[in-house]
């Protein structure tokens, strides 16, 4: 593909605001997302010449996006394992030390915040294939066939996918609205 038509300028704008609400979408940190983002264009920029243009650039750069997401969460996932076990108690008083965070995703209403923040606590409890399926459709509003061109799957596996996250959710949803007495 000949890619001296478009600037990488013209791709940075283009795409940048969709890798950025991708990213804050897996990683729930906005600090992390704005890292990724860059991490995303600077991949991009270093392969350009080597995109083949087999899918779309967006499709393209969804896939980096989605990847260097997955990975990011690896990664921080693994260094909990570790810090996890002396994290869990308090060493003075003894007693269970867990804090589970809060994510605030910048677009959602202030009044719906404690809302989103159950439903991303929930999708981040998803397997990887689901989440990224589930995040992509609802959040992302991508078709069935763009997912599937991104994740590699057929767009009936895709809607297999959505189908699954969706029951996990449920049911992770009503056993959180059951423990708060909601």
């Amino acid at each position: 593909m000949d890619n001296s038509n478009i600037s990488f300028k013209e791709i940075v704008d283009a795409h940048k605001v969709r890798v950025f609400n991708t990213a804050i979408s897996f990683l729930q940190n906005k600090e992390d997302a704005e890292d990724l983002t860059q991490e995303v264009f600077i991949e991009v920029y270093h392969s350009l010449e080597k995109f083949k243009g087999e899918s779309s650039i967006s499709t393209w750069i969804y896939r980096i996006t989605v990847n260097k997401s997955l990975d990011h969460l690896r990664k921080k996932n693994t260094k909990k394992r570790f810090g996890f076990i002396t994290s869990l108690f308090n060493k003075e008083s003894g007693e269970v030390n867990i804090d589970a965070g809060h994510f605030d995703h910048p677009g959602i209403l202030l009044e719906k915040k404690e809302n989103a923040r159950l439903l991303f606590d929930a999708i981040e409890q998803l397997p990887e294939n689901q989440k990224t399926a589930f995040i992509l459709f609802h959040i992302e509003e991508l078709s069935q066939k763009e997912i599937g061109a991104v994740m590699n799957l057929s767009a009936r596996a895709v809607e297999s996918l959505i189908q699954r996250a969706k029951a996990t959710l449920r049911i992770k949803l009503k056993d959180i609205y059951k423990k708060r007495g909601i």
